[in-house]
């Protein structure tokens, strides 16, 4: 296959997640041609760092006919206006999550993509990795049954200022990755309900670094959030988030009428994976996929080849806002004391064939 031509927007922390990926391992169907960032050092510092040989403005790098896919990694404010300048410039977007920070700015990033014929998609890929995709096909041939049941949880320590954000928060922060692994796993979501607290209101700066160490600030976003699924399958989700308390417990478990499914950490692309089945031990299962690092990017290269090849792509803009839509139900539904009917609509993505090679994404 002919390498797809990537433009990188936005050189910040998470971007080396990124490039270790788009511009090493997935050399094979990507080209790291130019790279663009608003502190110009910062992109240089990565376009030296992986020998990416343009740096460039965010109008320059659009304006680039070599460019195919604008891959988004700016921060989550950003998000909508640059991808929106992206797709009015003709390239496909990859975009770090979130979407939007709206239902209504994703809404509308999906329907100007399709106008333009034109894919849009993005983070979380973790479900395209070994852990979550050996957890695909052990579902689909049938090793716990019927699936009944599901059970997230996310619990973490996290309490620096910016957390405690309206659009971050532990659900927002950390749910898509949960989120997205059920709906891959189970398909979609058609209801929800929930609560959404915060426990504390106020609290205190907890970097000793920094000069306003000590010092109090608002909590301006949910930070105990639970919510219940109802899906289209007819099993029934609970996801929980927080960030209330001590250490990262992630966990993920699929109940079915004949076994129990242990998952990887959703948050990673491998991990253990176990099974119980009736009557039986439980047991680590082996991996049936390749992809089992940090592989950030593999959503890309799929991607890539849903472009050559005329085929949707699996981390789509479609499961992205179906996720979001998701989340923000919990939220709805805890306000309003309800249940909240979703609003969108995703098919499972595909599975990856089962195998131990990198070029698996045809």
């Amino acid at each position: 296959m002919e390498r797809a031509k990537i433009g990188v927007i936005g050189c910040g922390r998470i971007s080396p997640q990124y490039l270790d990926n788009l511009a090493q391992r997935l050399q094979f169907c990507l080209d790291v041609v130019a790279c663009a960032d608003i502190i110009r050092e910062a992109a240089e510092r990565r376009a030296e760092e992986y020998g990416i040989p343009k740096v460039c403005s965010v109008d320059e790098l659009l304006a680039d006919p070599e460019v195919e896919i604008a891959v988004n990694l700016t921060v989550p404010a950003a998000h909508y206006e640059v991808s929106m300048a992206a797709l009015a410039a003709g390239k496909h977007v990859y975009t770090e999550k979130p979407l939007a920070v709206t239902r209504e700015e994703g809404k509308t990033l999906i329907e100007t993509a399709r106008s333009k014929g034109l894919l849009i998609g993005g983070a979380p890929d973790t479900f395209l990795g070994a852990g979550l995709q050996t957890c695909r096909k052990l579902i689909d041939e049938g090793w716990v049954g019927k699936p009944i049941s599901a059970q997230a949880i996310i619990a973490t320590g996290v309490h620096v200022e910016r957390y405690h954000k309206i659009g971050v928060g532990p659900m927002f922060d950390m749910g898509p990755y949960y989120v997205t692994a059920l709906v891959a796993l189970l398909g979609p979501v058609v209801r929800a309900t929930g609560s959404a607290q915060i426990p504390f209101p106020t609290k205190f700066n907890p970097d000793t670094s920094r000069p306003d160490f000590g010092q109090p600030f608002t909590v301006d976003t949910p930070t105990n959030v639970s919510g219940v699924l109802d899906f289209e399958s007819g099993a029934v989700g609970v996801v929980t988030t927080t960030c209330e308390v001590l250490g990262y417990k992630p966990r993920l478990e699929i109940y079915g009428s004949e076994g129990i499914l242990t998952c990887n950490d959703p948050n990673m692309f491998g991990g253990p994976v176990y099974i119980e089945r009736r009557g039986g031990e439980r047991r680590e299962v082996a991996p049936t996929h390749y992809w089992n690092d940090r592989n950030r990017g593999l959503g890309v290269a799929d991607m890539a080849y849903a472009i050559r090849n005329g085929r949707p792509m699996r981390a789509s803009g479609d499961l992205m806002v179906h996720v979001h839509d998701i989340m923000h139900a919990i939220h709805d539904a805890s306000r309003e004391g309800v249940h909240v009917a979703l609003q969108s609509r995703v098919d499972r993505p595909e599975p990856f064939p089962a195998g131990f090679k990198p070029d698996i994404f045809a």
